[in-house]
């Protein structure tokens, strides 16, 4: 029997062959390709919004952070379960990542807690779209509503998931950002696309993406008249997206429903198969929303015959490999040291920690991988 990665990229003949045309185009870097893949993601969000590409969703959640005027000393509520990447880009301009705990069931921002920690100088909201299942938009607008915050949503593994009817990316917050790591839903191997309505946000950002030019380097380089002039207008980042990474995405992108759907089977079949385990399933989305099942988290129920860690590794001597999203960041040194966090602050996810374990799903799965993971998981827990 192989050994079962956690994660395996869902990459075909099409991909390949739309990257190797790119390479004889011509042109590598950010250029039509990019700008083809932000028009045809944007077309698929719907709502009129503004799509902006950049190379990772760090750098989306960088950008979007400046755009919406965070400085120095200024709060941003992020639930302590997400990666890092959601509050260290509050750290880059100065910020304050105020770290919130979660909600058991869903494992998102627990909004009771975020109330209790706003301050005067509170001023944005960043929930994360955990696993896949939606923070509800009304719930989020109605908090942000009621203490005047804006918000940015960390959709990392939220692509295409429906938040009360809309596609998360359409919804009226500040931005939206999506993450194409090579994990998640869709991929450019590295990569990120930023959606907002606002015209003044996405032009800052796309100028921002880009050292701070005034204009982009594809329309200079190729203008049959002279173009050579540019002007640098804010000390910018380089967080352009290449054309070699969006001819991935385009691709990708076409095959979201196909790869979502494949994502929905697996989770169906090991909810049936785990129902009568030790195990807390992973919830599912309410009516008028869907799950992109970026993860299918599992707790070990506390009657289980081993722990979290034990399970673990049992899974790696049964070929299978599994992972932890997420290390609560009140827990991580960095974190905890500079903020003097205690797990007594956080009770629910430092509860939820110790039970949690990210079993094997991705949309290149056969019925066979699946099977592995099935077997494996009922031998040691059955």
């Amino acid at each position: 029997m192989n050994f079962l990665p956690f994660a395996r990229p869902d990459i075909g003949e099409e991909e390949i062959t739309a990257v190797t045309e790119t390479l004889r185009s011509g042109w590598l870097t950010t250029g039509p390709v990019t700008a083809a893949f932000e028009k045809e993601f944007a077309e698929r969000i719907g709502g009129d919004v503004h799509a902006v590409a950049v190379n990772s969703a760090t750098a989306g959640l960088h950008l979007s952070f400046e755009a919406i005027g965070i400085t120095p000393g200024d709060e941003v509520l992020v639930p302590t379960w997400t990666f890092t990447s959601t509050a260290e880009a509050v750290r880059y301009l100065g910020g304050e990542p105020i770290l919130v705990d979660v909600h058991p069931d869903t494992l998102a921002i627990d909004f009771a807690d975020a109330e209790r920690k706003i301050t005067d100088r509170t001023v944005a909201v960043a929930p994360v779209h955990y696993a896949g299942l939606p923070v509800p938009n009304s719930e989020l607008a109605a908090f942000a509503g009621a203490h005047g915050l804006k918000v940015v949503e960390d959709a990392a593994h939220a692509f295409p998931t429906l938040n009360e009817g809309l596609l998360v990316g359409a919804s009226q917050s500040e931005t939206t950002v999506f993450s194409f790591y090579a994990t998640k839903t869709m991929t450019t191997g590295e990569g990120g696309m930023v959606f907002t309505h606002d015209a003044d946000l996405a032009a800052r950002m796309r100028t921002m993406r880009l050292h701070g030019i005034d204009r982009d380097v594809f329309g200079r380089y190729t203008s049959t008249k002279p173009a050579w002039h540019y002007d640098v207008v804010a000390p910018g980042y380089k967080y352009n997206l290449t054309d070699m990474a969006a001819a991935i995405g385009r691709v990708q992108l076409r095959r979201t429903d196909q790869m979502v759907a494949r994502r929905r089977e697996i989770a169906a079949r090991y909810d049936e198969a785990f129902a009568d385990l030790p195990l807390t399933l992973p919830p599912h989305a309410p009516e008028g929303s869907t799950h992109a099942w970026h993860l299918y988290c599992v707790k070990l129920d506390e009657n289980a015959p081993v722990n979290r860690d034990r399970f673990i590794e049992l899974m790696a001597e049964n070929q299978v490999g599994t992972s932890v999203h997420f290390i609560p960041l009140h827990i991580q040194p960095y974190w905890r040291d500079t903020y003097r966090l205690t797990p007594e602050q956080f009770p629910v996810a430092t509860a939820e920690f110790a039970k949690a374990c990210s079993l094997p799903i991705f949309s290149a799965m056969t019925d066979d991988d699946v099977d592995q993971v099935i077997d494996a998981t009922r031998r040691i827990l059955g």
